[in-house]
């Protein structure tokens, strides 16, 4: 059996659970051949190079207009426009399509979706068609093409219905959960990690994502940091500044002036977020679908800071009427609400309590099974 796994590198969630997709099918299916490719980058280069430049640029410097567009995109013409550059598009991933002759065809990313449901409809291909949609609010853009839509995967039941609302059948629709990393799902020695981190067993552990792929809101995020490492409560903070050497440098300049060497460890990017979540107490994050979903796979109530307007924004306000997340903004005295939160062992207890409604650590194999059946 020969299988595509398509994503498109608008943001790194797409690709990091196309790969989760990938390393759960070569694990546990030995008999499937699976692929991985960006889709936009393969129909058009130099496209695809301008319009995640494009995003990025918007979602650095001007995130209310990404908000703009992902709410056009909605319905209007934005959306016309949308639909049809990918008709468009879709006659150059046929060639593709055709030499790799796959039997299913999984897609991270609405592009992918919705170039192979229009091949589909067209009768060039006869290939399932699964969709894995990333984010906890359901967007129109992911249904376009849905009746040659094979496989709808959603992080949670809520987005099942809507879904059901817009006339997509039912048994096509798996509320899964996003798909993450097997390494979630492992038991690590906590005093090992501490003790490699020079941390205490004895403090709480504050886990601080600031960084972010775009190193957004430089100026607010280093002013929540602040508010955090100059919190008397009994904690200790890691962050993680990512590919972002200033904002490093910024939150080595905020330890330093506080005098807090000892309690706050900061680190660039890392390959071991699964031992640090396991670890934590408190996840401080951008609302992006695959952290929120890992934070949710470690039981971690959430901090949410930085949405970019629309998807993530969406995420915030859907974690914080569950009760899993606290939503701080721009009007927000952060100092309070950080020194509150971490003041009242009683509504963290809470939110850890919330995050069992929504954790899903086995959504990557559940999508695997509901495609494929249980193991061969």
């Amino acid at each position: 059996m020969k299988v595509l796994v398509f994503y498109a590198s608008y943001g790194g969630g797409h690709l990091n659970a196309a790969k989760s997709i990938q390393n759960c099918i070569i694990e546990n299916y030995k008999d499937i051949d699976v692929e991985l490719i960006d889709c936009m980058k393969y129909v058009n280069k130099t496209i695809e190079k301008v319009t995640t430049a494009a995003y990025r640029e918007m979602a650095k410097k001007m995130p209310w207009a990404w908000g703009r567009i992902y709410s056009d995109s909605q319905k209007g013409p934005l959306a016309h426009i949308s639909s049809r550059s990918n008709k468009i598009m879709a006659i150059k991933l046929l060639k593709l399509l055709r030499e790799k002759q796959a039997d299913l065809i999984i897609s991270t990313h609405p592009f992918g979706s919705q170039m192979c449901s229009y091949l589909k409809r067209k009768g060039k291909i006869t290939s399932k068609i699964a969709t894995i949609m990333t984010d906890f609010a359901p967007h129109d853009q992911w249904l376009i093409g849905h009746d040659f839509t094979d496989y709808f995967f959603v992080a949670h039941d809520k987005m099942k219905d809507y879904l059901i609302s817009k006339g997509i059948c039912e048994n096509k629709i798996f509320a899964t959960g996003i798909p993450i990393s097997d390494r979630f799902l492992k038991h690590y020695d906590r005093k090992e990690i501490l003790e490699r981190y020079e941390l205490s067993g004895d403090k709480k552990t504050v886990l601080f994502f600031g960084g972010g792929e775009f190193g957004l809101g430089k100026t607010r995020t280093a002013q929540i940091f602040e508010n955090f490492v100059q919190e008397n409560a009994n904690i200790q903070i890691v962050a993680i500044a990512g590919r972002n050497p200033k904002m490093k440098e910024r939150f080595q300049e905020i330890v330093n002036e506080n005098g807090k060497q000892n309690s706050v460890k900061i680190l660039e990017y890392t390959n071991e977020v699964p031992e640090l979540m396991s670890i934590a107490d408190l996840v401080v994050t951008k609302p992006g679908g695959l952290t929120t979903s890992e934070s949710l796979a470690s039981h971690l109530p959430m901090v949410v800071i930085n949405p970019i307007p629309g998807q993530e924004e969406e995420n915030a306000e859907f974690l914080e009427s569950k009760g899993i997340a606290i939503w701080i903004k721009k009007s927000d005295d952060s100092k309070t609400v950080i020194h509150n939160l971490l003041n009242d062992s009683g509504k963290l207890a809470s939110m850890k309590e919330n995050t069992a409604l929504l954790a899903r650590p086995n959504s990557t194999y559940e999508i695997c099974k509901g495609v494929f059946g249980d193991r061969p």
